[in-house]
């Protein structure tokens, strides 16, 4: 196991899938905003589907474009972030589908690979984010509209992408130690700013339908004046949030963000807590969301000293595929695994000595503590999601098939050595950031693309 963070970026989409099978009210959107057999966000459709470009002689159609714009607008929505024109939008969807399509492209010249087993389990995940077994989620995305075999193919896709610019970026992922010493310098100086400066915010929604009537609008701003009178006067945040937000989320989190430095939150968040202290509720703003209003649980300022972070103590078992045993079967051996350390029948650490192929089979498959950043996302994803003792489902990454258990966490301040250690990972994911944006170009300046008809 390495501590190796690819690039975040090639988990978005996949990411944006997950939203797609929330419940409509619990995204904050109306019906009219889900996607029904053959309907399209309202911008006057052709009754056909049609082609707006073609790479490399693959055809990119309107209907293509029209599903992801869904898919962005309900993420925006959701983050409270400004709404883009639609005609811009589709355009930069249409970029950004042109350029996915060059990398596939790319990735089957290539020889990636992601089997039925990978998808499988990707489809699993998604439903374990949205706390549904996966027939309920397939459930749901025929409700809304959307085909099962697709969204599979969408997942297949990501993953391809995914792994094709872990093998393309990794040898571009190079930090010296003289690096770390100028970020390290860096931070210190710039105490204070926002990348320095964490806050937890909560935070109640109105939802605003796209195109609502003034009278609509009116009605929703009275209601949200009336919940942000009752915060004033001392009701419960959190409770006012659970019953009233449209935001997703907010009937278990209690509208709370959670601690994070504030070029991590949206810019009307930020600008409009500037000036509140712990404990103040801002006046009632808009978006292209709706109406927000926005409570400050907590404001600090973090520096390089004294630095607290949540560790993790995990364990995993990790097969790799080979000639004699595919992923699919490393798969089925980990769940046997699972199942038999649930039963009582078997031993965790014995079968990590006995099976796995990762230098901490040895010890048991101990990873000993490891801060935010250490493992690659899907590893880490699944770890902070157990509770402890838990076991996970297999998780497939870059390295192979990883069978997870979490034994402990921890607050811990970090000592020199292990800051120097998480500003390695950031400044790895950063060169990776970077790579991407001039190797996408390079793959999509490569590939011919023949415009057709804007996208509507």
């Amino acid at each position: 196991m390495t501590n190796f963070r690819p690039l975040a970026l090639a988990l978005a989409c996949a990411a944006l899938l997950a939203t797609l099978v929330a419940p409509a009210q619990a995204q904050g959107l109306r019906p009219s905003q889900q996607l029904r057999p053959g309907a399209a966000p309202q911008s006057g459709p052709r009754a056909a589907d049609y082609i707006v470009a073609v790479v490399n002689s693959e055809p990119i159609t309107n209907n293509e474009v029209r599903v992801r714009m869904l898919r962005y607008e309900q993420q925006l929505a959701q983050q409270g972030s400004p709404m883009p024109p639609r005609p811009q939008l589709a355009r930069e969807v249409l970029e950004r589908l042109i350029t996915e399509k060059a990398q596939l492209q790319m990735a089957k010249e290539n020889g990636v690979r992601a089997d039925d087993s990978m998808v499988d389990l990707a489809e699993q995940n998604v439903a374990r984010s949205n706390n549904v077994e996966v027939a309920e989620l397939r459930r749901r995305l025929v409700a809304d509209g959307l085909n099962v075999a697709q969204f599979r193919e969408d997942l297949r896709n990501q993953i391809l992408l995914q792994r094709l610019r872990e093998r393309e970026l990794a040898p571009m992922a190079r930090v010296t130690e003289l690096d770390i010493d100028n970020f390290l310098r860096e931070q210190e100086q710039s105490v204070g700013s926002a990348a320095n400066t964490e806050i937890n915010l909560a935070h109640i929604l109105v939802a605003v339908p796209e195109n609502a009537p003034a009278g609509q609008v009116a009605i929703l701003q009275a209601k949200a004046q009336q919940l942000l009178q009752r915060a004033k006067a001392g009701e419960d945040f959190g409770k006012l949030a659970r019953e009233f937000s449209d935001a997703s989320g907010a009937a278990s989190n209690a509208g709370q963000i959670g601690l994070r430095t504030a070029d991590r939150l949206p810019p009307l968040f930020v600008e409009v807590t500037r000036d509140l202290k712990e404990g103040q509720v801002s006046d009632v703003v808009r978006s292209s969301a709706g109406f927000h209003i926005v409570k400050v649980l907590e404001k600090r300022q973090s520096s390089r000293a004294g630095i607290s972070v949540t560790q993790s103590h995990a364990r995993h078992i990790l097969l790799r595929a080979t000639p004699q045993m595919t992923e699919a079967q490393a798969v089925q051996k980990l769940q046997d695994f699972k199942r038999r350390v649930q039963a009582g029948q078997a031993d965790f650490a014995q079968l990590a000595r006995e099976n796995s192929q990762d230098a901490s089979g040895k010890n048991g498959g101990d990873l000993g503590w490891a801060s935010p950043g250490m493992f690659v996302p899907e590893f880490e994803d699944v770890l902070n999601a157990l509770a402890p003792g838990q076991i996970s489902e297999p998780v497939i990454s870059r390295f192979g098939v990883h069978l997870i258990q979490l034994l402990e966490r921890r607050q811990s301040t970090l000592g020199q050595r292990e800051q120097r250690e998480v500003a390695r990972n950031l400044l790895r994911e950063k060169k990776l950031d970077d790579a991407y944006l001039s190797w996408s170009q390079e793959v999509r300046g490569r590939a011919y693309v023949d415009y057709r008809e804007p996208p509507q």
